[in-house]
């Protein structure tokens, strides 16, 4: 369990700074560069952040500068990674924040009583041709343990602009993407030329400014604490039978099961569990999919109920650089942050609606992968069901016609006090 000490803050401000334009105008974009407490090169990708909680209520502030490079609408994603890691003594509770967005001179986003951080999250991740993402790995940092491991978390910003995915129309999309290059030049020029008429005072302005607060604080327990406990992907032994742990396998009864809370709180007081995939499994129809499934779990004293669509998406979209909406004719997009309300629901219209599918990495995710098919228990239209298929390095999420066969893999659902429990 985690040790309580006196609380205290580590605050990391930081502005991300990029230029938009269409592909043959030269742009800057802007990212990280460190002063303070870690020296690293501009050229290197990852960047470190070491952290140490005191005892003494002393704030420490890191600061970030920027570099440059391009982008461009068709772009490959960019993504800027900063390891957080703990070298104190303290176990840190790690969070993010934005402060403040402005795009060109069309929009000036200010967290307030009107805009939550999630809010404009949420915009610059789906309503601009331009895709700027984030994502912090873990929300929590243990303390240095006495073997000196340190533990660590990963902060990543992915900035994509797919050439003509803002629109399922191709056409459309390519307006779209003509006209915001052209705003993105206008606004240029117009900061080029107050500069010159100023040049002793005027700053030239980015075309588009995030800012964000990264912050470390000591770990409380509270109950909207992430449970170090049941991480995403952590492996549980779990007995079926006895609704408890276990520690060895066992046919029918202790089973290999993954957690896939993407974040279980000390609140939650639940886990989330997807039994192995590899395992082996009952293969039917999707019309035979509630009938298979509850032939498989007969006898089960654990809680179980279908695999969603939504549960798989919550997962494969905190992948900010490689898991992607797929739709035929058009670019790949990074699926992007589907936490704020209706964001996942209008994501799976369009999805469906285009015929679409989406895609992820095996080696990010390798508890969701099976050498086989598997279906989730969420319709996609009329004739076909949500299924996941691997195909060589990665595994799409995709509908699969309701006749087919593919294997039925139930999620179970656990007190976290029975697992606390060992049969």
């Amino acid at each position: 369990m985690m040790k309580k000490k006196h609380q205290v803050y580590l605050r990391l401000n930081l502005m991300s700074l990029f230029l938009i334009a269409v592909s043959f105008i030269s742009v800057t974009l802007a990212w990280f560069a460190y002063s303070g407490l870690a020296t690293v090169s501009t050229e290197v990708d990852v960047k470190a952040w070491f952290i140490e909680l005191e005892q003494n209520d002393k704030k420490v502030t890191n600061e970030i500068t920027v570099n440059s490079s391009d982008l461009y609408p068709g772009m490959k994603p960019v993504t800027e990674t900063i390891v957080i890691k703990n070298t104190g003594d303290s176990d840190a509770e790690l969070k993010y924040s934005i402060v403040s967005a402005r795009i060109l001179d069309q929009a000036n986003y200010v967290v307030n009583e009107q805009k939550s951080t999630e809010e404009i999250e949420d915009i610059l991740s789906h309503e601009f041709p331009f895709r700027v993402n984030f994502n912090l790995s873990q929300k929590y940092l243990l303390a240095k343990d006495d073997d000196d491991n340190i533990d660590e978390a990963v902060f990543e910003i992915s900035i994509s602009w797919p050439l003509d995915s803002y629109s399922e129309n191709a056409g459309e999309a390519n307006i779209i993407d003509s006209e915001w290059g052209n705003k993105a030049y206008n606004f240029q020029k117009e900061e080029l030329r107050k500069y010159n008429a100023d040049e002793e005072h005027y700053q030239i302005q980015p075309s588009i400014q995030i800012a964000l607060n990264l912050t470390a604080e000591q770990y409380l327990e509270s109950i909207e604490s992430s449970d170090p406990n049941y991480n995403l992907g952590d492996s549980i032994l779990v007995d079926v039978i006895n609704n408890s742990r276990c520690q060895a396998l066992l046919p029918n009864q202790c089973l290999k099961m993954y957690v896939i809370d993407v974040n279980n709180t000390i609140g939650d007081r639940k886990v989330t569990l997807l039994p192995n995939p590899l395992s082996e499994y009952r293969a039917s129809s999707y019309d035979e999919y509630e009938a298979t499934k509850n032939d498989i779990v007969d006898g089960w004293q654990v809680f179980t109920r279908g695999l969603t669509v939504e549960d798989l998406l919550k997962i494969i979209s905190t992948d900010v650089n490689k898991s992607f909406v797929q739709i035929d004719g058009v670019s790949d997009a990074i699926i992007g942050n589907l936490t704020y309300t209706g964001r996942m629901n209008r994501e799976l219209t369009r999805v469906i609606t285009s015929n679409g599918r989406f895609k992820f990495l095996n080696s990010k995710f390798p508890f969701l992968v099976s050498t086989e098919c598997y279906w989730t228990s969420s319709v996609y239209g009329y004739e076909k069901a949500f299924a996941l298929q691997k195909d060589d390095d990665t595994t799409r999420l995709f509908g699969n016609y309701k006749p087919n066969l593919c294997k039925v893999i139930p999620v179970v659902e656990m007190d976290e006090d029975r697992l606390e429990l060992e049969s």
